[in-house]
């Protein structure tokens, strides 16, 4: 699972571009319990979910062209130079060329090949995310795309992730870790096949973020009562724990996890 010792590939932040903050605000605190914390007019609404005073996720207006509702998940770059031109010779795009954002670090947008859009951070003063894994907070990242085996190739050329095939009903799942360190104590999230997964009609390429909650139910409930809409039901998944997909009112999709107890 995920933690705040980050490292090149780790996830480090996602945020929400939203075209309603004032209501997001109000749902993810009705869902989750989270506050937020305004970072005032220099920053252009953009501001902090904070749990116990720290940041879990992070949240702004839309802000490119045709842009839709979603979160968006950021993997660390020890050189975010050198990633951005992996990224383009992995057959990626660069939306957004590296930022410095106010002295707290490098930030560029990207999109694989196959049209998931992600987001590349280099640390300055902030490093990331102040809790990863603890209740209401991120606990798994979690890519859907029509090729898993390509997308692994090409991330494992950005960020050097490696796999592990995991057989589960009706698919192939698999396991993503960082480069380097043990397998699965580094694991942080998966590759589905897209279509194979919740979604709610046609899905599109895209990474998903899993929120742990201790109660599955009670939180899809939550959601639906605040203006959501739940695209899948809570489920038991065997040797994972409880999950459910869920869209908050302005269709940004996430999912839910009670996992399993460690052994």
């Amino acid at each position: 699972m995920l933690g705040t010792d980050f490292r090149h590939g780790s996830p480090v932040w996602l945020d929400l571009g939203s075209p309603d903050t004032t209501g997001a605000v109000r749902f993810y605190g009705s869902v989750f319990g989270w506050t937020f914390t305004d970072l005032g007019p220099d920053a252009g609404g953009y501001g902090f979910f904070q749990v116990d005073g720290k940041t879990v996720a992070a949240l702004g207006p839309l802000t490119e062209e045709g842009a839709v509702s979603a979160w968006m998940l950021h993997f660390q770059a020890d050189d975010i130079q050198a990633t951005v031109s992996d990224v383009r010779a992995g057959g990626g795009q660069i939306r957004m060329e590296p930022t410095d954002v106010m002295g707290e670090g490098w930030l560029a947008q990207a999109t694989d090949p196959q049209g998931a859009e992600f987001a590349i951070w280099q640390p300055g003063k902030t490093a990331g995310l102040g809790k990863a894994s603890d209740e209401n907070s991120l606990v798994w990242a979690e890519l859907h795309v029509p090729d898993p085996a390509a997308a692994i190739t090409f991330y494992n050329g950005v960020f050097g992730w490696r796999s592990q095939e995991m057989e589960t009903p009706g698919m192939t799942y698999r396991v993503l870790s960082l480069k380097d360190g043990d397998q699965q104590q580094t694991s942080f999230g998966g590759v589905a096949p897209m279509g194979d997964g919740a979604g709610g009609g046609v899905e599109k390429p895209r990474w998903v973020p899993y929120f742990n909650v201790a109660d599955v139910d009670a939180t899809v409930s939550a959601a639906d009562g605040n203006g959501g809409s739940v695209l899948m039901p809570a489920a038991d998944v065997p040797d994972v724990g409880r999950i459910a997909w869920v869209a908050d009112p302005s269709g940004a999709v996430f999912a839910l996890l009670k996992p399993n107890p460690m052994a």
